[in-house]
């Protein structure tokens, strides 16, 4: 049995059937695991080859990393502002720009993040982080130029 990064490793999915796919599964109780891909979730996580575990959200609080729907898209980002049933994402690799849906558009919510050597990685609350907004330039500038370890 393969997992869905698993798949999507092996065989290039589009999003749009792969979240789907990744939604239903959610909604019948399972956990997934799968490799987003992408810069925006640097550096607490390194699309195309970290993993997350994603479970449905029964509960979500600012800091939580999020899958939702954002109009005709997917987004993976941390979960910046609640003001009643709307929500405010934002990439931790982001300098600027934010993401708005509904509480009804999470489609899951981020349990674990692996490293591709399989070690657990810290899943922060990333308040820290977002605070350090005016110098994340900088920090993720020597971020990109550091060797991993991990």
């Amino acid at each position: 049995m393969h997992s869905i990064s698993q798949i999507n490793m092996l065989h290039k999915v589009p999003n749009d059937i792969l979240i789907p796919e990744i939604a239903k599964m959610l909604d019948e109780g399972h956990q997934v695991i799968f490799t987003p891909g992408g810069t925006s979730m640097r550096p607490f996580i390194e699309g195309g080859k970290d993993a997350v575990l994603l479970q449905k959200a029964d509960k979500c609080r600012v800091g939580d990393i999020l899958l939702c729907r954002v109009g005709e898209t997917y987004v993976l980002h941390r979960l910046i502002a609640i003001e009643g049933d709307q929500l405010t994402l934002m990439g931790d690799g982001n300098l600027q720009g934010t993401e708005h849906c509904t509480k009804a558009d999470i489609i899951g919510k981020v349990m674990e993040i692996r490293s591709p050597k399989g070690r657990l990685k810290p899943r922060t609350r990333g308040w820290l982080w977002r605070k350090l907004l005016p110098c994340r330039s900088f920090l993720l500038k020597v971020y990109r130029h550091t060797p991993r370890i991990l």
